[in-house]
């Protein structure tokens, strides 16, 4: 087991994801914004900021050298990156992303390195480039500092990883309320799976890409009546964070205004009490009564797609119609999605499958790109 003091009770509850930095018109990383978001969350104590090897091409890892390494000193904030065998084409490959990493970062070490997104589709390439003990021998040299995997797969699985690899130190999950009995996306069962192990936890999407920022009416009702004050998010966030062995709660902000939001109920953390665990228990009765597509708009998906079908906004246009019966404004969404230049549309797929094996989601993508094909190009 890893140290839990370390990595659980000296550690400010609210993460900062940058996987999701604002963005200009030409597409690139607003540094400027990701700077003064950056510094709100400095100033309110928070200290963690979790990047990866793919985020962004490397822009991800790069904007946190410019908004955060080079302006703040070292120890005073705590930084988590990922290799990933998706994009490795050999072991020496894979391997080589550490040192690009430091190189992209200027941060000399980093506090957290995880093997990423393992699920059934990739973990044996992680097997057979050694990378679970290359991290290891990392941590020997000093360039790691504390190791671990993020995971996007099944209980047994986990249970499977965590019994052969006993020195793993933490396990970040996919843990929001939403997907908590969900048989799919398993957050229960995971979540007791890596306590069973003694695991401490770092969770990722408890806001589930943003659908819970903006959850379906049912439960806006629900929560609103609740506490008129508290966003939605706030929900999302809180119930994470009070689950116990959890080290930090990734949010993947992407504006002045989420930072805000999040460090006024973040700074002075308090766990959700038992009546508003009930509310939330209500909520959950409410998503589990409706159809829509469980994307994350995480994007792995689209690197890959040799139609260039920009499937996570046909996506998210599907759920307008599913969820809120917006169908006028869905139909414009999709004609959005699909009218950039050199994208697909949803009808051009030719069910190669790639983006289904990297669907950290395990979403079946090409049966629901029919049924967008179906309700946007009849």
């Amino acid at each position: 087991m890893g140290d839990e003091r370390y990595l659980g009770e000296s550690t400010p509850k609210l993460g900062f994801g940058f996987m999701r930095l604002p963005k200009l018109e030409d597409g690139a990383i607003d540094i400027e914004q990701t700077k003064d978001m950056v510094d709100r969350f400095m100033d309110a104590g928070l200290t963690y900021f979790d990047t990866a090897y793919v985020y962004d091409n490397g822009g991800s890892e790069r904007a946190l050298k410019e908004a955060l390494v080079d302006r703040y000193p070292r120890e005073a904030f705590t930084v988590a990156t990922k290799i990933n065998t998706h994009v490795a084409t050999s072991a020496e490959d894979a391997r080589r992303q550490l040192e690009v990493s430091l190189e992209r970062t200027g941060a000399g070490y980093f506090d957290y390195y995880l093997l990423h997104a393992i699920q059934p589709s990739n973990v044996a390439k992680y097997d057979e480039y050694g990378l679970w003990d290359f991290v290891k021998e990392q941590k020997e040299r000093g360039l790691v500092r504390h190791w671990g995997f993020s995971f996007h797969g099944s209980p047994e699985l986990l249970d499977t990883l965590l019994t052969k690899h006993p020195d793993a130190e933490f396990v970040q999950l996919q843990i929001n309320y939403a997907d908590w009995e969900h048989p799919e996306g398993a957050s229960r069962a995971n979540y007791e799976v890596a306590r069973k192990h003694g695991k401490p936890i770092v969770i990722m999407e408890p806001v589930k890409g943003g659908m819970l920022a903006n959850p379906i009416p049912q439960v806006q009702e629900l929560l609103r009546a609740a506490n008129p004050s508290a966003s939605f998010a706030s929900w999302a966030i809180r119930y994470a964070a009070s689950l116990e062995g959890v080290i930090t709660v990734l949010s993947g902000m992407s504006n002045l205004e989420q930072i805000d939001d999040n460090i006024s109920f973040m700074r002075d953390f308090e766990p959700l009490s038992d009546e508003e665990q009930a509310v939330i228990a209500a909520a959950q009765q409410e998503f589990a009564s409706i159809e829509s597509i469980p994307c994350t708009a995480c994007r792995y998906c689209t690197d890959g797609c040799p139609m260039h079908i920009p499937i996570p906004r046909i996506f998210s246009a599907r759920n307008k119609q599913l969820v809120w019966g917006l169908h006028d404004e869905a139909s414009k969404s999709y004609e959005e999605a699909v009218g950039a230049e050199g994208a697909g549309r949803a009808g051009d797929c030719i069910a190669c499958g790639q983006c289904e094996a990297a669907c950290p989601q395990h979403i079946e993508i090409i049966d629901w790109l029919r049924g967008c094909a179906e309700a946007f190009e009849g």
